[in-house]
């Protein structure tokens, strides 16, 4: 049932989220339906658990994230800038924060930000991006803009995708 909730609706009411109230009503919905299953602090697990917790798993080598744990506020600020879509270049369309533009990640809306990443590799353009074309998500070093030549030059990237069944095509 959750994972039906991560659809492509829920990716778009993520894009229109700003300029919206019909999208905002509909995100504050999905994120607060519960799973079925209780978490490790005794309360029901909701979407919003699922979602830190997948986002975790990006990052888990980076941030020390051990199996369950949930990406909190300083950890997804502190990885938002290392997402490319498609390839690596200066272009801000590559980028993913700035693709979207997320100019602060905070804890008004850490959450959404991890929402949006895993919406868009169920459902959204990377997803699609990732079946018709073979770009993927990269998850590499902070904005080359920030960063040094020599730090450019030494870079790493990895792929990422999460399974896809029981994503609409």
């Amino acid at each position: 049932m959750t994972q039906q909730l991560i659809n492509r609706a829920f990716y778009e009411a993520l894009l229109r989220f700003e300029t919206d109230d019909a999208a905002q009503e509909y995100y504050y919905k999905v994120m607060d339906t519960e799973t079925g299953k209780i978490g490790k602090d005794g309360r029901p697990e909701t979407v919003r658990d699922l979602i830190l917790r997948s986002y975790a798993m990006l990052f888990c080598d980076d941030i020390g994230a051990v199996a369950g744990q949930k990406a909190t506020p300083e950890q997804v600020e502190a990885t938002a800038d290392r997402l490319h879509a498609g390839n690596m270049g200066f272009d801000p369309q590559h980028w993913y924060r700035m693709r979207h533009h997320f100019p602060i990640i905070d804890e008004d809306n850490y959450d959404r930000f991890a929402a949006l990443v895993i919406a868009d590799l169920r459902a959204g353009e990377l997803y699609e991006a990732a079946r018709d074309g073979g770009d993927m998500l990269l998850v590499g070093e902070m904005n080359p803009l920030d960063m040094t030549k020599a730090q450019r030059d030494a870079q790493q990237v990895r792929v990422v995708s999460l399974k896809t069944e029981g994503v609409p095509s």
